[in-house]
């Protein structure tokens, strides 16, 4: 049992050589070669990603703001939670408050971290940090020029029930409404 322990801390993979494939305006991808910790060599494909934020906001006791727009990569519509990008140097919390007015017309008076989580470890370093917005403030929707969204709002049980069907299947918001449940439920906000 000792020699498992030993083995399993030493998990890692050294970076061989590294060839930059592409640079676009929301991922980089990389390729790189690795030496195993049993001293083969594999090749990694990676994207780098410069983190995202979600945010369940909440315009009444048990009602949900979502977003519903057109997803090219599923070639179909979905329902979400608002959601950006971080830009370069950009707390999250502040990406919260500036994505939920941009793609709601909604102004958060106090925004909660309620979890983050990477998406997908396996080949991206993606990060998506969870906020809670209360307090909300009906101002202006102000869209980027390629997005177009259908604003909503739902009762956090219909939600619920929606993931459970599987009519909700964005990471994002599953993870977001599961999160909001516990903190409701609980009172706490969990990492």
């Amino acid at each position: 049992m000792h020699n498992w322990r030993r083995y399993i801390l030493q998990i890692t993979e050294k970076t061989l050589s590294v060839e930059s494939i592409f640079k676009g305006r929301v991922v980089d991808l990389r390729v790189e070669k690795v030496q195993l910790p049993d001293g083969s060599e594999s090749v990694r494909e990676l994207v780098d990603h410069r983190g995202a934020v979600a945010i369940v906001a909440i315009t009444s006791p048990g009602k949900v703001l979502l977003v519903k727009q057109y997803r090219k990569a599923l070639d179909r519509e979905t329902l979400e939670l608002p959601a950006g990008l971080l830009e370069p140097g950009e707390k999250p919390e502040t990406c919260a408050v500036r994505e939920l007015e941009e793609e709601t017309g909604y102004k958060a008076g106090e925004v909660i971290p309620l979890t983050k989580y990477y998406t997908s470890p396996g080949f991206t370093n993606e990060i998506v940090h969870i906020y809670l917005a209360k307090n909300l403030t009906l101002t202006k929707q102000n869209l980027d020029e390629d997005e177009f969204v259908q604003v909503e709002e739902l009762e956090l049980p219909h939600l619920l029930e929606m993931l459970n069907s599987g009519k909700i299947m964005d990471g994002k918001t599953i993870t977001g409404i599961l999160a909001t449940q516990n903190y409701l439920k609980e009172g706490k906000v969990f990492w």
